[in-house]
C-alpha cells in the first residue's frame, strides 16, 4: 500500500509520532509566555474575579465543544452549572437539567483532578455523562464500540469517507497503550496535549463523543502543564471558530505517516488565538471588577445593579432610557427616575449631544 494510503494507524511511527522538535518547542516558548502573562494579570485579581473568569471559560468551552458536533447546549443551563460547582454566586440562575449537570462533572472532572490518573473506568464515567438516555439511540454507552466506524461527510450515496478508524478488535490494545502512555509520559507541555488529542481521536475508540471527550483530555494535559486546575482559555472555543481548518488539517495528518509537525504548529498557533480572546475576555472582566470596587460603598437597587452588570459584561445595545425599560421590563417613567439616579451617584454620564432619546455611558476611572 502507498504511502499516501495509509491511515495513520498502519504508518512505521504509529503510535511513536515524529515532528519537527525544534520548530515546535520554539513556537511552544512564545505560547507559553503568552500564557504565563495571561495568569500574571489573573494573580492581581483575587480569587472571586479569577473563578468569574473561569466560569466563563469552562461555559464557553463546554458550549463550544458540542457546537463543534453541531449540538447546541443552554448556555444559562451551562453557566449555572459550572458556577455552582466553582461557588460562584450569579446575578441570575438557570437551573441545569442532569444531562447539562453531568457534562459539566465530566469536564470539571478533567481539569481540576487533572493529577489523577486517566483510566479506562474513568473514561467509561465519562462517556456514559455524555449519552444518559443509555442504549436510546443503539450506541454503545460506556464501552468501546464492537462496530467498524468511518468518519463520513456528504448526501445519502454520495459519502466521502474522511478516516477509516481501527477496526474494533484492536480498540481494546490500542486504548491500554494510550492510557499508559497518557499517565507515564513525562512531558507535561502544551505540544503534548496536541498528541493526546490526536492520539485518542485516531483510535476513535467509541460510537460517538470522541471529539468532545479527546478536548477534554486536552484540557486536562493543559491543566497538567501549566499544573493549576484554573482553566482561563478555551481550545475548545478556538476549534469551534476555526472548525474548517481543524477538520482538514486533522484529516491530512490521520492519512500521512506519522511526521505530526503541521498539526502540532496549527495546535499551537490555535493555542495563541484561545490566549488572546482569553486576554480580551480578561479585560472586561477587570473592567467590571474595578467599577464594583470603585463604588463598593453605594447602595443601588436591584434592576440598576442588573442593568449595569449587563453593560460591563459586554451588552451591545446604546445604554439608554427605552433599552432601560425594555430590558428591565419597567416603564419609562421608573427607567428615567433609575438613570437620573446613577448619573447623580457618578455612575453614569450623558453623552454630548445628544438630544433624544439620550446614551449614557458607564463611567470608569482609570485603577491607580
Amino acid at each position: 500500500m502507498s504511502t499516501t494510503h495509509k491511515y495513520i494507524y498502519q504508518s512505521d511511527h504509529w503510535p511513536a509520532f515524529v515532528w519537527d522538535k525544534a520548530l515546535a518547542a520554539d513556537r511552544q516558548s512564545q505560547v507559553m509566555r503568552k500564557a504565563g502573562h495571561l495568569f500574571g494579570r489573573l494573580h492581581d485579581i483575587g480569587i472571586d474575579t479569577q473563578l468569574r473568569t473561569m466560569t466563563e471559560s469552562i461555559t464557553g468551552s463546554v458550549v463550544d465543544s458540542y457546537s463543534i458536533e453541531g449540538i447546541v447546549l443552554d448556555t444559562a443551563q451551562v453557566r449555572s452549572s459550572v458556577a455552582r460547582r466553582l461557588g460562584v454566586d450569579l446575578p441570575s440562575h438557570t437551573e441545569p437539567s442532569h444531562y447539562i449537570d453531568g457534562i459539566v462533572e465530566m469536564m470539571l472532572d478533567a481539569t481540576t483532578n487533572y493529577h489523577a490518573p486517566l483510566t479506562r473506568d474513568r473514561l467509561m464515567r465519562w462517556h456514559t455523562a455524555l449519552f444518559p438516555a443509555q442504549g436510546a439511540s443503539g450506541l454503545i454507552v460506556g464501552d468501546y464500540r464492537t462496530a467498524q466506524m468511518d468518519v463520513v461527510s456528504g448526501m445519502l450515496g454520495r459519502e466521502k469517507v474522511h478516516y477509516h478508524a481501527p477496526d474494533p478488535s484492536e480498540v481494546p490494545l490500542m486504548m491500554e497503550r494510550f492510557l499508559s502512555w497518557f499517565n507515564n509520559d513525562s512531558a507535561h507541555d502544551y505540544i503534548r496535549s496536541a498528541v493526546a488529542h490526536l492520539y485518542f481521536i485516531s483510535i476513535h475508540p467509541f460510537d460517538d463523543g470522541n471529539g468532545r471527550i479527546a478536548r477534554a483530555l486536552s484540557d486536562m494535559v493543559l491543566s497538567q502543564a501549566d499544573d493549576s486546575p484554573m482553566r482561563y482559555f478555551s481550545m475548545s472555543t478556538q476549534i469551534n471558530k476555526e472548525k474548517k481548518h481543524y477538520y482538514r488539517i486533522l484529516e491530512q495528518t490521520q492519512r500521512g505517516d506519522g511526521d505530526i509537525s503541521e498539526w502540532v504548529l496549527w495546535w499551537l498557533d490555535c493555542l495563541e488565538h484561545a490566549i488572546d480572546t482569553s486576554e480580551a475576555m480578561l479585560s472586561t472582566v477587570l473592567r467590571k471588577a474595578i467599577f464594583w470596587q470603585q463604588h463598593s460603598d453605594i447602595v443601588l437597587n436591584e434592576r440598576q445593579r442588573t442593568i449595569l452588570n449587563l453593560y460591563l459584561d459586554g451588552y451591545e445595545g446604546k445604554f439608554t432610557a427605552k433599552n432601560y425599560a425594555k430590558l428591565s421590563e419597567v416603564s419609562p417613567d421608573t427607567a428615567l427616575r433609575d438613570i437620573r439616579d446613577l448619573v447623580t451617584r457618578g455612575l453614569l454620564h450623558p453623552l454630548e449631544g445628544m438630544q433624544r432619546n439620550v446614551e449614557y455611558e458607564i463611567i470608569i476611572e482609570s485603577n491607580k
